[in-house]
């Protein structure tokens, strides 16, 4: 699996993360043979940049992680958790809470430290407390050893340039907004964030499923003729033999200033594919006819948390 730096961290992670919040039982229930294996899988694929938050799950993802890596050599693998996101409607970014959150994070995965440690979907609330409170707080576990790296995390693109402003983080990651159907995160933060030295993380390569086979999920927001195209770009790429999932995962992974794109599964068998795609070349005539079916609805998104902040 190729690497790429993250920011000025040193880290070298790679392009394909693998992402935990599948076994938090977010989308079906999940053995623990089949929450261990997708782990186990992921790492000797080279997915070996692992992310989770307490949110998923709440609290599952973390302690079926900590069953998971048990035993296998710290070293071997980059660790990435969440904080200040415990439920669907429950934000809490207090300094208290941090520490608090550190700690418990620590011991549901049985580590003594996570690489990266970010504030989750900061959209929610009032931002001025991330650089006000959330931040240093994250530094002072930082500089206590049980967290190497910070950052954030979230939708609007218009957070990431309201925190670096005014406070120095060591990366941030975006979702769903580097994808065939919306480049955002890469037209308008990457160059942004480069020039800053903050690495750049990309979670949801498929869109929350829009961008593959399945079934669209009833509280996906995108517009009506967002997912019409999705439907016609799929139909395209079918009946050429392929998947639009993997052109999907292919293209989210192209860009070189974009450390890695995370995409999660508790299915061995896709992680195995997906790590087998992202070996394989591109395939550029159906990737130019893709992306001129979703150029009349190019970068169309939604509004995530509080309008102000979008």
């Amino acid at each position: 699996m190729q690497k790429r730096p993250l920011g000025k961290t040193g880290l070298q992670l790679p392009v394909l993360g693998f992402g935990a919040s599948s076994l938090g039982q977010e989308f079906r229930s999940v053995t623990l043979d089949e929450a261990v294996r997708s782990v186990h899988v992921a790492l000797d694929c080279g997915l070996n940049f692992i992310d989770t938050s307490p949110f998923y799950g709440r609290g599952m993802s973390e302690v079926l992680l900590g069953v998971a890596l048990k035993g296998v050599p710290r070293d071997s693998y980059t660790l990435c958790t969440k904080l200040g996101r415990y439920d669907l409607p429950h934000f809490d970014f207090s300094a208290k809470r941090v520490a608090e959150s550190v700690d418990v994070s620590l011991h549901r995965m049985g580590t003594d430290h996570v690489d990266l440690m970010l504030c989750h979907d900061i959209e929610f609330v009032e931002m001025q407390q991330i650089v006000d409170e959330t931040i240093p707080a994250l530094r002072k576990a930082q500089q206590a050893g049980k967290v190497r790296f910070i950052g954030f995390s979230g939708y609007p693109q218009k957070i990431f340039r309201f925190i670096c402003d005014q406070v120095g983080v060591d990366c941030v990651l975006s979702y769903n907004q580097n994808t065939l159907q919306n480049t955002r995160f890469a037209d308008q933060t990457v160059p942004y964030l480069k020039a800053k030295g903050v690495g750049a993380l990309n979670a949801g390569p498929f869109s929350a499923r829009l961008l593959t086979n399945a079934p669209l999920p009833a509280w996906l927001k995108e517009p009506e003729e967002v997912k019409a195209a999705a439907r016609a770009a799929a139909a395209l790429c079918a009946s050429r033999g392929s998947d639009i999932a993997k052109l999907a995962l292919q293209f989210s992974i192209e860009d070189t200033d974009i450390t890695s794109t995370i995409a999660g599964s508790a299915n061995p068998d896709n992680i195995r594919r997906w790590a087998q795609w992202a070996a394989e070349p591109v395939d550029r005539e159906l990737l130019a006819e893709v992306l001129a079916i979703f150029a009349p609805v190019k970068d169309i998104g939604h509004t995530e948390g509080l309008a102000k902040n979008n």
